[in-house]
Order: C-alpha cells, then structure tokens, then sequence
C-alpha cells in the first residue's frame, strides 16, 4: 500500500474529478475482472456524492458493472499516459475470452478498495469508489451511468485539505484526453480575487 494514500472527506469527494480529468473505469463480477478509460466524466452533486460517467455499450466494463452494481473511477497521472492510452484503445472481452484481463497482461498492480470488489490501480493520483445508481433509461439510451461515491482516497502529495497541489510533482499531474492518443496535462494552480462590482 502506497504510504501516501489517504482517504478523503466524502463531502469533498467531488474535487477529484472537477477538474476534468481522464478516468480509468473499473469493475469485477463473478471473478472477472476489466479496466478502461474514459474521458466523459464528471461529478454530480455534493451530498451523497454522485458521478456521471459515459460507457459504450461494447464495454466490458460496462457488462462487469451493471452485473456488480459497483465500480471503480481512478485518476491516472501523466506517467500512466501510455498505459492510460493502452487500457483505453483495447478490449477487455478480447482479453476475457483468452482467459486473461487487462490487469495481468500489462502487468497492472493493484489493490483492494474500502467497499467494492473492484481492483483498483496502483499509481493514480485518486481513486472513487461508487454504489451503480441504476437508470435503465439513460444507460440504453444515452450510455450514462450514475454512481453514488461511497469512499474516495487520494495521493497527499498531489491533493490534500480538500485541494489539487501539482507543483514540484510533475509525474503526477493528471491527464485529459482530447483524440487520437493525445492528451493535455494540468498545469498551474491560480486562486481568483474578489472582484467588487462597480457603483456598490
């Protein structure tokens, strides 16, 4: 277990996605196993925390989640742009059906979370359990799935006190994808000021 791997106050569980980051989308049932990634996702609401997240109908980690009821988003960093690409671009059906996953044939190290039978993936900068929210209409309609975020945990060296912090830490900067393999990473932090409206 990685010594900076905290959990985080499920009241600011929103914060590790807010940003829009690139997710990888995990799920387990019946001792199978797949992770993916996924660019279209996105916080809900504050309390219970939600999330929303675009899954295509010929995932396998879409099949693995509504047969669980559970999964996992986890936020890469900018080392894991490579493997983020890989894990996106491949099929974990093609990988089930020659007896195999995606986890042992990229030789992925995980661990186990605080509630769900999900794996989750060693390395990220954040990681958000979530309880399937089921809406049989969006998913066969528009492909969106709803989650309830019922723990979170992320790397203290990038978020802490409810904030993102990259500064001095490059390699864990986290990524978003735009097409074609190319992604654009996090930059600086700026803090707005208080503006006051003229005449008042």
């Amino acid at each position: 277990m990685s010594s900076f791997r905290a959990p985080v106050e499920l009241a600011k569980a929103y914060r590790l996605l807010n940003h829009g980051p690139t997710v990888l989308v995990s799920a387990a049932h019946g001792g199978q196993r797949n992770i993916m990634a996924a660019a279209w996702a996105m916080p809900l609401d504050f309390a219970p925390p939600k999330v929303a997240v675009v899954l295509d109908k010929s995932t396998w980690t879409r099949q693995l989640l509504e047969a669980s009821g559970t999964f996992a988003l986890q936020v890469p960093t900018v080392a894991q742009v490579d493997l983020t690409e890989a894990l996106g671009s491949s099929s974990g059906q093609a990988f089930a059906e020659q007896k195999t996953d995606k986890f042992a044939a990229y030789g992925l190290q995980t661990f186990q979370g605080d509630v769900i039978e999900a794996p989750l993936l060693e390395g990220c900068a954040a990681w958000l359990e979530c309880r399937l929210l089921p809406e049989a209409a969006i998913q066969q309609t528009y492909d969106l799935f709803l989650g309830e975020v019922i723990a979170a945990h992320a790397d203290t060296r990038v978020f802490s006190a409810g904030r993102w912090h990259f500064a001095g830490q490059d390699a864990l900067r986290t990524i978003h994808h735009v097409a074609g393999g190319h992604f654009i990473v996090d930059g600086d932090a700026v803090d707005a000021r208080p503006l006051t409206p003229r005449g008042l």
